[in-house]
């Protein structure tokens, strides 16, 4: 049996992430055509919440990675791609959009696979960071939130495919474990 406890409201979401929104406008005024590369699936709500409220030029392109489905891979660093970005990025401002950043295991290899594509400026932007867990070393430009060690769900993130389109982010509690 499995059950959510409210970690972060909607309305708390909805207020960083036009925090997180105008830096970037900010910060991407002058450079041109910004391209957010939305690491599927979980990022996927806060990248499109992002995008509608960024006012800069921008388009948007997915990538999709695999850590072996178990937790246990991610933390030995077994990634590897499901999906590529459709377009060249060579000579663009690229941002990379994550739903969360555990180990660095996933950012560090597809900041490393995208840098190699030669893009005029690589950026990382999370919604969530667990800090407790980091085991590698990856520059991360943008945080939402930086959150404790608990599995969490809603706004796009899942337990097994579930709670993913939640309009919050919630801890889930699997009772029994």
């Amino acid at each position: 049996m499995e059950h959510t406890t409210e970690l972060i409201s909607a309305a708390s979401i909805a207020a960083r992430v036009d925090e997180m929104a105008a830096r970037l406008d900010e910060d991407y005024a002058v450079l041109g055509e910004l391209v957010l590369v939305g690491v599927l699936k979980g990022s996927f709500i806060f990248l499109a919440d992002l995008a509608r409220r960024l006012s800069i030029p921008h388009r948007v392109e997915f990538i999709a990675v695999s850590s072996y489905g178990d937790r246990e891979s991610d933390e030995a660093g077994e990634v590897r791609l499901i999906m590529d970005v459709r377009h060249p990025i060579v000579d663009k401002h690229v941002l990379v959009v994550e739903d969360i950043v555990d180990t660095g295991h996933t950012l560090s290899y597809l900041m490393r696979l995208l840098l190699a594509r030669g893009p005029a400026s690589l950026r990382a932007c999370t919604l969530l960071h667990k800090p407790d867990r980091r085991q590698v070393d990856v520059q991360i430009d943008y945080v939402g939130f930086e959150i404790p060690d608990t599995w969490v769900v809603g706004y796009g993130l899942d337990f097994a495919e579930r709670h993913r389109t939640l309009p919050n982010l919630c801890e889930l509690v699997v009772d029994g474990s």
